[in-house]
């Protein structure tokens, strides 16, 4: 890798001011999820336009390209493309002005809030770069765009559109995220990285009446209350202090009017964790106490819980892992780094378990260095630093472009030899 990275990367000097456009374009026009028309075409044009194999439309917008040059190993590299919807206000001058409809029919405010702007840019230029230096490495390199990311289906939807046999099999899948760390920062770590994430919705029905007369009634806003209270003891009082976990409740809606007790309300909530058994205990543990409080409040029906989005933890293979963690140090000395667990979640792993592939995921940072140093000197990072799916949220071109193309090609060179 040593030997091949510098004359790989020697070519993103030629090619920045191209990849600064498309970033700004791509975060002017961001698209939800399975809408991402417009991005994966550019992706698409894009791939063609440096000799690639490519496939569109897998799972709806998703695309593959491949570049066969020789014989070696085959390595897979993933940006997701979907948007969020959010109302930007970063005051940026390509900030988005877009609206898109959401499921629920009404049209709302779109943004490019999570950074796959930044991930679609970089793997593009990853991409450019790999086909103009050919001479330097031998394998298949193949470039996944995947829709949906932030809906948890997008994955799923390649693979049940038969991605696995439209696609070579890799022998090592990779994939990055921009998060909030200072701009520069390369952060990996083997084992668990990311979250799962399971989110819930509950109905809890009781016995409507006039708000004068609560002896009339089963109060289904008094039930969600002592719930709410209650699942906040699942982290605190069930599970040790060593074993990370989030239950957090985001939404809850009942009545219509001061004076009218319903007859019933709707819970929404999201839970983080790592490993399986902690998954199970905690969806367990939301069960009972949901089921324990209808019970002590005498409800006439028993609730309705639905799970409605589910993600996979990312837990990254240890020996892929390792042999990137060392390109990283090698290539970007002290700000590679071993990056902390995440509370987010992906749907990335799905792909490469769909092929029986191990795979690595790392984080870059996106902050501006100096305002991210002078929070950390003040020790205010969480109040001044704005986070992943902020309407603030907006990464520093440079040197976040760079440093994520960079990341990648290094990461794909460790396996595709010369």
């Amino acid at each position: 890798m040593t030997d091949r990275a510098p004359t790989v990367l020697a070519g993103l000097d030629g090619i920045r001011s191209d990849l600064e456009d498309i970033y700004k374009d791509l975060h002017r026009h961001p698209e939800l999820g399975l809408q991402e028309h417009r991005t994966a075409k550019k992706a698409s044009d894009s791939l063609r336009a440096f000799g690639y194999e490519v496939t569109a439309g897998i799972g709806g917008t998703g695309v593959i390209g491949v570049l066969t040059n020789g014989d070696g190993p085959t390595v897979m590299t993933r940006a997701d493309m979907d948007a969020l919807p959010v109302h930007e206000q970063t005051g940026l001058p390509y900030a988005s002005t877009l609206t898109a409809t959401v499921p629920d029919g009404t049209e709302q405010p779109v943004m490019h809030a999570c950074g796959h702007d930044v991930h679609v840019t970089c793997l593009i230029g990853c991409a450019r770069l790999m086909a103009q230096a050919q001479h330097a490495w031998r394998g298949t390199f193949v470039v996944l765009f995947q829709p949906s990311e932030e809906n948890g289906d997008g994955a799923d939807a390649m693979i049940d559109d038969g991605l696995t046999s439209r696609s070579p099999r890799p022998d090592v899948a990779l994939a990055q995220h921009v998060l909030p760390y200072a701009a520069g920062y390369v952060g990996i770590r083997p084992g668990s990285f990311l979250s799962a994430a399971d989110s819930l919705r509950i109905t809890v029905h009781g016995r409507g009446a006039h708000g004068s007369m609560p002896q009339a009634a089963v109060d289904p806003v008094v039930m969600a209350a002592m719930i709410v209270v209650r699942l906040q003891t699942i982290v605190s009082r069930e599970l040790a202090a060593t074993t990370p976990a989030v239950v957090t409740v985001g939404s809850i809606h009942a009545g219509t009017g001061p004076n009218v007790i319903p007859d019933s309300a709707v819970i929404q909530l999201n839970m983080r964790t790592y490993d399986d058994a902690t998954r199970t205990q905690v969806l367990d543990a939301i069960e009972r106490t949901v089921k324990a409080e209808c019970q002590a409040s005498r409800s006439p029906k028993a609730p309705e819980i639905e799970r409605t989005t589910s993600f996979p933890p990312t837990v990254n293979d240890e020996a892929p892992t390792r042999r990137v963690a060392d390109a990283f140090a090698a290539h970007f000395g002290d700000d590679a780094h071993t990056i902390d667990l995440q509370t987010a979640s992906e749907d990335m792993s799905e792909i490469p378990k769909a092929f029986g592939a191990p795979f690595t995921y790392w984080g870059i940072g996106g902050i501006d260095p100096g305002r991210y140093a002078e929070a950390a000197k003040n020790g205010t990072i969480a109040q001044d630093i704005p986070v992943n799916h902020s309407p603030t949220f907006a990464p520093v071109i440079q040197p976040t472009l760079d440093t994520g193309v960079s990341a990648m090609t290094v990461a794909a060179l460790t396996w595709l030899g010369t």
